[in-house]
């Protein structure tokens, strides 16, 4: 996927579709319940270029560990671009999560949508490539008021999930081209990150 990665920020702008595909799922697959603000659940949108490796098995992961977790809502994942829209999962990321007891996920990829930046709470890219790339459209959204959201200021926190692992910076290396083994690798660090966030965000001492 990394020699795709020559996109501009009013490319992306300009395919994006105003609403996004799958949106109102809580941590267990049930429908999120909409709730006052001081108790609202946080959603979360992981990112990573084409949504068929890294940001789905994110998602899987996540998923499986925040479980019928009250405390979160939407938890979904896209990619920058839309090279493979509506397709699953890579097969070795499937077979990854398979290997580690996550055997019921299912996926079809999207790329990132205007109203994600407002609908989402957490946006967690996958390198610094993916955020840079999230950043500068969460500004343009901003400066032109795009699909209606006429805001200065939207919800979506944007930053790297691997910050969540301990390492400040930490990314997660695209497997996209490699061996099998670059899925297990993510695996690794998905479980740490995920158990980070979790530590970090849910929780922390209020």
């Amino acid at each position: 996927m990394a020699a795709l990665r020559n996109l501009s920020t009013d490319s992306l702008l300009n395919h994006m579709v105003h609403t996004p595909k799958k949106h109102g799922v809580s941590a267990d697959g049930t429908i999120a319940k909409t709730s006052t603000a001081s108790s609202r659940p946080i959603s979360v949108l992981f990112v990573c270029l084409g949504n068929i490796c890294r940001s789905p098995m994110a998602e899987a992961v996540f998923r499986s560990i925040t479980a019928s977790d009250q405390r979160l809502g939407q938890i979904d994942s896209c990619g920058t671009g839309a090279y493979h829209e509506g397709h699953s999962p890579d097969p070795r990321t499937m077979s990854t999560l398979q290997d580690n007891g996550i055997v019921d996920y299912e996926h079809s990829a999207r790329k990132i949508q205007v109203a994600d930046f407002d609908t989402f709470d957490y946006i967690l890219a996958m390198d610094n490539e993916n955020a840079h790339d999230l950043m500068r459209l969460k500004t343009r959204v901003i400066k032109n008021k795009h699909a209606g959201l006429n805001k200065d200021k939207l919800s979506a926190k944007v930053m790297l999930f691997g910050d969540f692992g301990g390492k400040k910076g930490e990314q997660v290396a695209d497997p996209y081209y490699g061996e099998r083994n670059g899925f297990a690798d993510a695996y690794e660090q998905m479980v740490r990150f995920s158990n980070g966030f979790v530590a970090q965000v849910l929780d922390a001492p209020k």
